[in-house]
């Protein structure tokens, strides 16, 4: 298959297998790094550097990186941890409605525990504007959590004017960074952010692992979510799985070698295949016209057609007609809907993502493989077929499903 889904997950990279494997049988650094023998301390030497590959990828202090489980757990443990410290200055909490699952589904909870919630409504490209946020800032607020990246769209928010809002008002900036991480330079020395969340299995690493970067200067207050032995500096009790770590280290420091070679490449990639679909008639780039993108996503919606069984009719490409954590539901995309899309331009929808072992000849493919399909569908698409006849398709009997 043409693997272009990239943004649900990549491939594990071989030189992070090799550093894996090192730390799994007997004659490896398999130890628990918290035992205090030989074993012990070399598995407990493999996180320490891993922690500082990590660290070093976003320009921070290794000790204000803390291994999780993924990224689900870093916004779990950011998010509720921060609500839980500062709840008696205020219970006023931000995000948008275009976020991913992991953190709306947090913050639901939340509200059914009391907390004011506002979902900010982002501009047709999927954007947060500084002067939305600024309006939604309260005396109470205490949290303000935005992703950097969109996991559908692509487009990515410029950190520096919304975190100098929120520092203006003394609240607390999370990011979920998911899929900036190995993508878009990330300076957290210089980034008005106060809590970082990432996955590993985004960026060329193993799943099972993530990260939360916590600022230490000013340290940022959050309670464990988590208990049984304080590790990770009391913020996250579990042992350490060190081969997950190793590898997630490894990855970060593939992703440091490479980034600015190989984001070129892959936004080049994704420019060819754009102007391949784009050909097409009534094909629309969501996103499009935002000023910073993380360069290998592309969301398409196809005018006439239903996003599924278009995949239907490509059984040989990988792609998504979103986040692969919605993809047990049949409502639209909630990230498409919040930017204005109607429900049957987002159904008709397909998100491809490409990355680091995305090739033209498989762009070429794709390109051809799109297009016949589309063609096939739209002669069997009645809405397709009134619109080119300049009928309006809501006329029809069946033009209930339509706009």
């Amino acid at each position: 298959m043409i693997y272009f889904d990239y943004a649900a997950t990549t491939p594990i990279d071989p030189d992070v297998i090799k550093v894996m494997q090192e730390c799994l049988g007997l004659e490896g650094s398999f130890g628990n790094p918290s035992s205090l023998h030989r074993l012990g301390w070399q598995a407990a030497e493999k996180v320490k550097q891993a922690r500082e590959q990590v660290a070093n990828l976003v320009s921070a202090e290794s000790r204000e990186i803390i291994f999780t489980s993924g990224a689900t757990e870093a916004n779990n443990l950011a998010i509720k941890g921060v609500c839980e410290a500062y709840q008696k200055r205020g219970r006023h909490i931000i995000t948008s409605k275009a976020e991913h699952k992991a953190v709306l589904d947090v913050f639901a909870v939340l509200e059914k525990q009391g907390f004011d919630v506002t979902y900010l409504t982002p501009n047709k490209q999927g954007l947060i504007e500084p002067d939305c946020l600024q309006a939604a800032m309260r005396e109470d607020t205490i949290l303000v959590s935005l992703m950097y990246v969109n996991n559908e769209l692509g487009v990515a928010h410029d950190l520096n004017a919304l975190g100098s809002i929120v520092k203006e008002g003394k609240a607390i900036f999370h990011v979920d960074a998911v899929q900036a991480l190995g993508k878009l330079p990330i300076d957290l020395k210089e980034l008005p952010v106060d809590l970082m969340s990432f996955s590993a299995h985004k960026c060329y690493g193993p799943k099972g692992v993530g990260a939360l970067f916590a600022r230490r200067r000013p340290k940022v207050r959050i309670n464990a979510q988590q208990h049984g032995g304080g590790h990770e500096f009391g913020l996250r009790s579990g042992t350490l799985a060190t081969h997950q770590i190793v590898g997630f280290g490894q990855a970060c420091e593939l992703a440091q070698n490479n980034l600015n070679q190989e984001s070129e490449r892959i936004k080049g990639l994704r420019e060819q295949l754009w102007q391949g679909l784009s050909q097409h008639k009534e094909v629309y780039w969501n996103g499009e016209k935002a000023a910073l993108q993380a360069p290998g996503i592309l969301s398409v919606s196809f005018v006439g057609v239903d996003g599924e069984s278009l995949l239907a009719c490509l059984p040989e490409l990988a792609v998504s007609q979103g986040s692969a954590c919605n993809s047990t539901t049949v409502e639209p995309s909630h990230v498409l809907a919040a930017i204005g899309v109607s429900a049957q331009l987002a159904h008709s929808t397909v998100r491809f993502s490409l990355g680091r072992y995305s090739t033209e000849a498989e762009v070429g493919q794709v390109i051809m493989q799109v297009g016949q399909a589309l063609t096939h569908l739209r002669k069997l698409s009645p809405v397709w077929q009134a619109r080119e006849a300049g009928t309006d398709p809501a006329t029809l009997p069946w033009g209930r499903y339509v706009e």
